[in-house]
């Protein structure tokens, strides 16, 4: 059983790595900020987060679904879509890209606790022909330690980790020390929930254990 997936985020590579599986990977191509204001402005409304996430999953792991040729036109298996976003306070948070962004971020979110939401669509794609979708979100609550200086902040804004994930923060490399509680599956806050996914595939047919290949 083949494991194809619609992403780029090296955390998401890793976990599946981790889980026992190596994936294929393809990049989705998607719009991302474009196909939430198109959705906002049809529905006349801020998507929630978890509608957020879980839509963008969707589009992602479709996208590639639609590209299967070009990656194995024999494939025989899963396509995994994933999406995260970090809300604090009400506001949803993706990758703040900028250094400011992310400082400001930062200085919010000190001693503060909020919730990483992980979308995942999975789809079970054979002989070029999507059989069967299974879409689910996650969340973990995440909590700051309180006396991060300044000093640490800025090192770790210079690094250019939390530049380029959502949230502005990692919990698997070095953001990890200033994180001082999780409230669920830990994977979830890393970039997908492995025990969702499980799950996702149950309801397709297929046994995790038959995903193993390293």
């Amino acid at each position: 059983m083949q494991v194809l997936l619609a992403s780029t985020s090296p955390a998401r590579l890793m976990l599946l790595r981790q889980a026992g599986i190596e994936p294929l990977l393809h990049s989705p191509g998607v719009d991302e900020d474009a196909a939430v204001a198109d959705l906002e402005s049809e529905f006349g409304r801020a998507l929630s987060p978890t509608e957020h996430v879980q839509v963008l999953a969707t589009l992602k792991a479709a996208a590639v679904a639609e590209q299967i040729d070009a990656v194995d036109p024999d494939f025989d298996g899963i396509v995994i879509g994933g999406d995260s976003m970090f809300e604090l306070d009400g506001t949803v948070y993706g990758k703040p890209h900028e250094p400011d962004i992310a400082r400001e971020r930062w200085q919010r979110m000190r001693g503060r606790t909020g919730v990483l939401h992980s979308g995942h669509s999975v789809l079970r794609v054979r002989g070029g022909v999507v059989e069967g979708q299974a879409d689910g979100v996650a969340a973990a609550s995440v909590s700051f330690v309180d006396d991060l200086t300044d000093a640490e902040l800025d090192a770790y804004i210079a690094s250019g980790e939390p530049l380029q994930v959502a949230g502005a923060f990692t919990l698997d490399s070095l953001g990890g020390p200033f994180i001082d509680r999780i409230e669920g599956e830990p994977s979830t806050v890393i970039g997908m929930s492995l025990s969702t996914l499980r799950r996702l595939a149950a309801q397709l047919g297929v046994a995790w254990p038959t995903l193993w290949n390293r």
